[in-house]
């Protein structure tokens, strides 16, 4: 959501952009100007940058955390493909799996 003084600038100039003859009834445009911009973003689903970068980051973790399941998978699926025993002999470690701590 905008700052509340970004909210009470972008008013302003609204109302300041009117024609002169409409700038005597200014005081009363930008309360209704402001109350108009807040009640028309409270209605847009928006986030703050600091939930944004936080959702971000959380998306990059569980990304690499991906690529590391697909490259266990694939490596698993070749050993099985292979015939290969070794496989049984030695599971994967659970750091292969979450990463390292």
């Amino acid at each position: 959501m905008l700052a509340p003084k970004h909210l009470d600038d972008l008013a302003q100039r609204l109302a300041g952009s009117l024609p002169k003859g409409l700038q005597v009834l200014r005081e009363d445009l930008d309360r209704n100007l402001r109350a108009s911009l807040v009640g028309g973003l409270a209605k847009l689903d928006l986030v703050t940058r600091e939930e944004f970068d936080v959702q971000a980051a959380v998306l990059a973790r569980t990304r690499e955390k991906l690529e590391r399941l697909e490259a266990l998978v694939a490596e698993l699926e070749r050993r099985l493909g292979s015939g290969d025993e070794g496989l049984q002999k030695r599971p994967p470690s659970s750091e292969s799996i979450t990463g390292p701590a």
